[in-house]
């Protein structure tokens, strides 16, 4: 599974709204919890943000709920998605 929409099918996130895909499998930590942030502030609400990584960002999920944004996190294979949006 490689296809964005299909990782928004399976989730509770409106599939309705624009979605931009950050990729943080490559990156040492902190930069994908970093950059995650930075991303959604640069995007705005309306658009979902599907991330890319190699493990769960259990550190990104307190800061996502701080926020006011909701996410879920699916694996395929040795890719964890997380896809993060505005209620």
């Amino acid at each position: 599974m490689s296809d964005t929409v299909s990782y928004l099918t399976q989730s509770a996130a409106p599939v309705d709204r624009p979605c931009e895909t950050i990729d943080a499998r490559e990156l040492p930590p902190p930069q994908p919890l970093k950059n995650t942030l930075e991303q959604l502030t640069d995007i705005g609400d309306s658009v979902i943000l599907v991330q890319l990584n190699d493990r769960r960002p259990q550190h990104l999920y307190p800061k996502l709920e701080d926020r006011g944004y909701q996410h879920e996190t699916l694996e395929d294979g040795d890719t964890v998605v997380t896809i993060i949006w505005q209620g």
